[in-house]
């Protein structure tokens, strides 16, 4: 076979660099960012981006999204929120906010040493948001924060319902939602 018979198609398997690699990732996280992709889908990606060998791999994994250079305006038209919080989720998962149990019906999270839920993080307000037991679930409402309340990285304009494994951030501090842990089975 003559390497110019070999083609695009050829290339499929051919070992990928760590420069290829973290390329991909870059891609999937302003996929992410410009709202391409699902929380869901981005986390996914990454994973497969991360166990990929071949280039043919990388490439199905990105195939879908846009070139980088329509990527880039559109972050210096304002999406650079979106990549911030792309890149922190790539640093690792936030720590667990778990929804309170028992019969309290209103939970408040802020810098006020009142708040149930006090964060010493000065991109959150005094009293940030708050979560209201409901027939449904839990409602997450911000409470006319300075740096807002997102849920999903969407900002928090009216109460929304919640539930565990959703990502949850007052100002700059993310958490993720967890359900109360169970009752220990130890010594049974």
């Amino acid at each position: 076979m003559v390497p110019d018979d070999i083609g695009a198609r050829g290339l499929d398997h051919i070992r990928i660099s760590d420069a290829e690699r973290e390329q991909a990732l870059v891609d999937l996280r302003d996929g992410y960012a410009e709202g391409r992709l699902t929380h869901d889908t981005f986390g996914w990606r990454v994973d497969e981006v991360l166990r990929a060998r071949a280039s043919g791999e990388l490439r199905s994994l990105v195939a879908d999204l846009p070139r980088r250079r329509r990527i880039r305006a559109m972050a210096r038209a304002g999406w650079h929120r979106g990549l911030t919080v792309a890149s922190r989720w790539l640093r690792g998962w936030p720590p667990a906010l778990t929804l309170p149990g028992g019969p309290q019906l209103r939970f408040t999270i802020g810098r006020e040493s009142a708040c149930d839920m006090t964060l010493a993080d000065l991109t959150v307000s005094r009293w940030h948001a708050s979560l209201q037991r409901d027939a449904g679930g839990w409602l997450l409402a911000d409470l006319g924060s300075t740096n807002g309340t997102r849920l999903n990285g969407w900002r928090v304009n009216s109460p929304i319902h919640v539930r565990a494994g959703d990502l949850v951030s007052f100002g700059s501090v993310t958490f993720v939602l967890t359900e109360r842990p169970g009752p220990s089975r130890a010594g049974t």
